[in-house]
């Protein structure tokens, strides 16, 4: 059941694609996801986040998972199943963000509806949108009443008993679309929505503000004679703390509506790269010793709390930013589109736990050949905060 597996720290949460190809087109096929599934399996992972029901993959992914629990009764995988919502428009020069795709995003839930039901023994939340509410998501987001809508109808399934009454229904959405930031999104139809739902997925990036909004990220004047490791590890406790603010302020918005609501953590992550704002000519965010500091801080804190964290992603996936290949976006994975271990998960490799494990042809091995030397050669020190001023 949702109820025992979200926030339990024995079933860890990562967000999951699997593409290895620069376009979607070219789906995994089910072998290749059983060899992911294997893989997450190994590092601790239960439970795994997909996007959209319309295209073929989150069934493949279902399928995979149904497989390799005939084989083995042992295997343990669940699903928090994404159903896509669009706009009226979505994608075109003139998206209409006051209407939605109504005949889109009904066969869409209903796609979400019947493989929940082919699958309760793994399946176990449906998301209606992906950053669905979130304004800057200008090409196609809808208001939340649209988002309502959807939850309602599902929620009314399960109590007419055409949908399993464990299933749980949410929403998966940036913080301050729901309630943490402007008063923009303070709207009767949220507050009916946070009643709504199951629990709330909120996703918090302190990454992309180390560009956007860097007041945490910038070392103080006074830190400037420390080492380069104390000042990173300062910059990303700070960004911990930056998502842990992010996350109190939905809280303490739901708790001054009188609501009380489960919330865990749909999305946060840390690319290794990037050639854009966070990258050596940016904030200086983006590497993979950055990246496996911020893993292991959010585990840690997420696990202590009762938290899921979904975090993003599994693997890189290089259709994300196609036409940019050092794009950040390609680069959030824990491990690389051919299989290396990044900085975050050498350990596991020390311990054997991939061991027979590999993606294709390849076995999983160490990124920079676990040579954590080499690895330094690409990490930069977090900017002065009056140098990153300077930036903006």
């Amino acid at each position: 059941m949702a109820k025992d597996i979200l926030g339990n720290p024995d079933y860890l949460a990562i967000s999951y694609g699997g593409y290895r190809q620069n376009s979607r087109d070219v789906q995994p096929t089910v072998e290749q996801l059983k060899e992911d599934m294997k893989i997450l399996s190994a590092m601790g992972i239960s439970v795994l986040r997909t996007y959209n029901v319309e295209l073929p993959h989150a069934s493949n992914v279902v399928t995979a998972i149904h497989e390799l629990k005939k084989e083995d009764p042992s295997f343990e995988m669940y699903v928090m199943l994404g159903a896509w919502i669009d706009c009226k428009g979505a994608f075109t020069p003139n998206p209409d963000h006051n209407e939605e795709d109504v005949e889109a995003n009904a066969a869409e839930i209903q796609r979400a509806v019947e493989l929940a039901n082919k699958y309760p023994d793994i399946i176990k939340v449906i998301a209606v949108g992906n950053e669905a509410m979130v304004k800057w998501a200008a090409s196609y987001f809808v208001q939340p009443g649209v988002i309502l809508r959807w939850v309602n109808y599902l929620q009314e399934l399960k109590k007419a008993g055409d949908l399993p009454e464990d299933l749980w229904i949410t929403s998966s959405d940036n913080f301050a679309s729901w309630g943490g930031g402007g008063d923009e999104y303070h709207v009767q139809d949220l507050t009916d929505l946070i009643k709504a739902v199951d629990y709330v997925s909120l996703h918090t990036y302190p990454m992309h503000d180390t560009h956007y909004n860097p007041d945490f990220w910038g070392n103080a004047p006074q830190e400037a004679e420390k080492s380069d490791s104390a000042r990173i590890a300062d910059a990303m406790n700070r960004a911990l703390a930056y998502a842990q603010t992010q996350y109190q302020n939905v809280a303490s918005y739901i708790e001054g509506l009188g609501i009380d609501k489960p919330i865990h953590i749909g999305e946060t992550g840390w690319a290794s790269f990037s050639n854009g704002h966070y990258g050596n000519e940016g904030s200086k965010a983006t590497d993979e010793y950055k990246e496996g500091l911020y893993y292991e801080l959010m585990r840690e804190w997420t696990n202590e709390a009762g938290i899921s964290c979904f975090y993003f992603e599994a693997f890189d996936e290089n259709w994300k930013d196609a036409g940019n290949p050092g794009g950040s976006e390609n680069y959030f994975g824990l491990f690389t589109i051919d299989g290396k271990a990044k900085y975050a998960l050498w350990k596991l490799v020390d311990e054997g736990v991939f061991k027979g494990l590999g993606r294709g042809d390849q076995p999983i091995t160490k990124t920079y050949d676990g040579e954590l030397s080499e690895l330094l050669k690409d990490v930069a020190s977090p900017p002065l905060k009056e140098q990153l001023s300077a930036q903006q």
